[in-house]
């Protein structure tokens, strides 16, 4: 069964960062990103990158994102 853990924090971005760990987002309620990887993170935003030209702007204050281990 996958673990799923909120990423709330800079370490929390800077680990999946790291480690490569896929993510999941979430904008109301809904999935609207799966199985990208964090590329860069501001206070403002997550950047993700799903493909070689592939990248991905959200908001942290809009998104909820979680990290997604096996």
């Amino acid at each position: 069964m996958p673990i799923v853990r909120p990423l709330v924090t800079d370490l929390d971005f800077q680990e999946v960062m790291d480690r490569k760990i896929p993510i999941r987002i979430f904008r109301d309620n809904h999935l609207i990103e799966a199985g990208s990887l964090v590329i860069r993170f501001t206070d403002e935003t997550i950047i993700t990158q799903s493909g070689v030209s592939s990248l991905g702007y959200y908001s942290r204050e809009e998104c909820e994102f979680f990290e997604i281990r096996k």
